[in-house]
């Protein structure tokens, strides 16, 4: 009778202990590792390659990689690429591709793939624009050389091949380029960068997630800025969009997220103040903070208007509204250049004047049409500055219509050219990275080549012309007058409207190591104590 007992008993107890195995989560046979972050916002063009948006270029980063990128140090330094030579005259340009190089889905990366990212990525990006000027033409050799040649030498081959502003020459396979039609975004995201994205996994304005690319082969020299080995030390990475940044706070402080990026600067105290998190710099070089500006419709389409706009605009305002006056993290730079660019200038830059931007406003012959600014109400610096922007634009005598939604939204309604009554648009604001307001010619807000510009449209032959000889010039006297030069035009057409230089702020839990901060925020050479 007692066997029979504890047989029923071991019957009993094997039964429970699988019923138990059957419900415990299916990562628990397999402990994969796991990142949770929180980026700056949600992502609603899954193609870096021609988004100038910077969520954009940061998926990008995660899921491709590049032929040469930049240092820690902003000094150009080969990722792909093994080696390569240039002719005497500086017309051929010979690369040869690094063993080993992979996409995501096992295929390698060909010289064809390389050729064909890259006439694709010139069509949307500033200096490819400037490459193909200067006669561009890339050819294939051999699977693993391509060549470059150029009817006029160009001093900035490597600058635009490694350029990490958006849009990012990112390397796609050549078959996802053919099947998918000119001007439209890539259907397929098979990258050839450190993690792999799971689109099946993907939850829009939810959670996205990347997973460790097993076929990817990184560098052998650390890792510095976007350069070096990018060695994926995470099985799996989520980014959670969680809109509200008290939400991110508590989460991180729980140890139910590992970082939030783009914290603002008045919740820096209470992120310090939290147990076992960390507080630093995303970026030592700054975002442009700044007022976009539709040049093609009322009422932004009379220059002498969006003059008198640049007029009323003070940057302490925005300042003051971001938390910064204090703390000396946001500053104003009287200048279309970034703070930190070597061809930053004041000249001619004009200061606030109220009184100015309303008698140049009504002898504008404005109209009373409508400003819709663009308000992603969920970010921590847009939102702030959006209603600044309505305050002074009305001081001014603007009629302004703020129109709250999420950045995704805005992402979306910015690429829109139809006029305010019709869903179109008058301002959105922004802040893309210092990188992509530093030479004229990549300087994203400055670019003035109508379609092919930034959304806004700005359109003026004479700022081309002397970007592209800015471009055309080697001496450094030379390109810093030519930067002057389109500076003071740029007052008189006004692309948009510079606010300020604003520090993006990333809280980590302590026992994260290896977190780099180069001009895009990445999660390679990421671990835990």
């Amino acid at each position: 009778m007692m066997k029979r007992h504890r047989a029923l008993l071991r019957q009993v107890l094997a039964g429970a202990v699988l019923c138990l195995a059957a419900t415990l989560p299916a990562t628990s046979a397999r402990a994969d590792t796991v990142l949770k972050v929180k980026p700056s916002g949600d992502l609603k063009v899954l193609d870096p390659t021609i988004a100038a948006d910077s969520i954009a270029r940061n998926f990008g980063y995660m899921i491709y990689d590049t032929l040469f990128t930049v240092d820690d140090k902003l000094q150009v330094k080969p990722q792909m690429v093994d080696s390569w030579t240039t002719s005497a005259d500086r017309k051929i340009w010979t690369f040869k591709l690094r063993d080993g190089l992979k996409f995501g889905d096992g295929a390698s990366v060909t010289s064809e793939d390389v050729v064909a990212s890259l006439k694709r990525w010139s069509q949307a990006d500033a200096m490819g624009q400037m490459l193909n000027a200067h006669g561009a033409s890339w050819e294939v050799v051999d699977t693993k050389t391509f060549t470059l040649t150029l009817k006029e030498p160009w001093g900035f081959v490597l600058d635009a091949l490694a350029k990490p502003g958006a849009p990012v020459p990112f390397i796609v396979p050549a078959k996802v380029i053919a099947s998918t039609a000119v001007g439209q975004p890539l259907a397929d995201q098979t990258g050839s960068g450190p993690f792999i994205f799971k689109k099946d996994e993907w939850v829009p304005g939810s959670k996205l997630v990347f997973v460790k690319n097993p076929h990817y082969v990184p560098r052998t020299e650390p890792a510095a800025g976007l350069a070096g080995g990018k060695v994926v030390k995470f099985d799996r990475v989520e980014w959670l969009i969680i809109p509200d940044q008290q939400t991110a706070l508590d989460a991180l402080k729980k140890g139910e997220l590992d970082i939030a990026e783009d914290i603002p600067t008045d919740l820096v105290p209470v992120a310090k103040a939290g147990k076992n998190v960390v507080v630093s710099n995303q970026d030592e070089i700054g975002v442009a903070q700044q007022i976009r500006l539709n040049s093609i419709q009322p009422p932004f389409d009379n220059p002498a208007i969006r003059r008198a706009a640049l007029l009323a605009v003070n940057p302490q305002d925005y300042i003051e509204a971001w938390g910064g006056g204090e703390s000396g993290l946001i500053k104003a730079c009287k200048s279309f250049y970034i703070c930190a660019s070597p061809y930053y200038t004041e000249a001619g830059f004009p200061s606030f004047d109220l009184e100015k931007a309303k008698t140049l406003l009504r002898e504008s012959g404005y109209d009373g049409t409508p400003v819709v600014i663009l308000d992603a109400s969920e970010n921590a610096q847009i939102h702030p500055a959006s209603l600044v922007a309505e305050q002074q634009l009305k001081a001014a005598g603007f009629k302004v219509d703020v129109q709250a939604m999420d950045w995704a939204t805005v992402v979306s309604r910015r690429t829109k050219k139809e006029p305010v009554g019709q869903g179109g648009w008058s301002i959105f604001i922004s802040g893309p990275g210092g990188l992509d307001m530093m030479l004229p010619i990549s300087h994203l807000g400055l670019r003035s080549n109508c379609d092919k510009a930034w959304f806004g449209w700005p359109c003026d032959a004479e700022i081309e012309k002397l970007r592209g000889a800015f471009g055309d010039s080697a001496d450094m006297a030379e390109r810093k007058a030519l930067a002057g030069q389109i500076q003071q035009r740029a007052v008189q057409t006004v692309p948009y409207i510079p606010i300020a230089v604003a520090y993006q702020f990333r809280a980590a839990r302590s026992d994260l190591i290896g977190i780099l901060n180069p001009p895009a925020p990445v999660y390679w050479n990421v671990s835990r104590k």
